[in-house]
């Protein structure tokens, strides 16, 4: 479903992105709404599935795991499928993105150390070919997403939300 979001939405989801323990009261003063003007306008977008959560930001560090990396792997012929049945089940995988390419999956995973990374490609490597990278720190994290850039190609009218 294609909606275009208006400027008011726009301007409640940069301040829920920034912040989604941010209170109704506080999101209206910003924007010029009253609490149940922002929490039917923030009701909406959920079920319309523009805001498809919100989640706890947790470090891996201050949790115990010494390793961050990106893995991907290139599937064997045949292994595609069982490793997609598998990955969720996979407890050190904090991300996992099937993609275009040479590859067919990157993973974003967190680890104790790299004796647990040694584990973990072991198991990976029936499926497919792995590639590792030790992530050292992040430049961009969970930057949010802004408004669509004016005089790109869209698609139909779109709908007013």
């Amino acid at each position: 479903m294609d909606s275009t979001i208006d400027d008011l939405n726009w301007k409640i989801l940069e301040c829920l992105q920034a912040n989604a323990r941010e209170t109704f009261a506080s999101i209206g003063r910003k924007v010029g709404l009253t609490p149940p003007a922002v929490a039917e306008r923030v009701k909406k977008m959920e079920d319309l599935g523009i805001i498809e959560g919100y989640k706890a930001k947790v470090s891996h560090a201050k949790t115990g795991y010494q390793l961050k990396a990106i893995i991907t792997l290139r599937a064997f012929m045949g292994k595609l499928k069982p490793f997609l049945a598998l990955v969720p089940t996979l407890k050190e995988v904090v991300n996992c993105y099937r993609i275009t390419g040479n590859e067919n999956i990157v993973m974003e995973v967190v680890l104790n150390d790299q004796f647990h990374l040694e584990e973990f490609i072991d198991k990976l490597i029936q499926y497919g070919e792995t590639r590792t990278h030790i992530i050292l720190s992040n430049v961009v994290t969970n930057a949010p997403i802004g408004r669509k850039v004016q005089g790109q190609a869209q698609g139909p009218s779109p709908k007013k939300v």
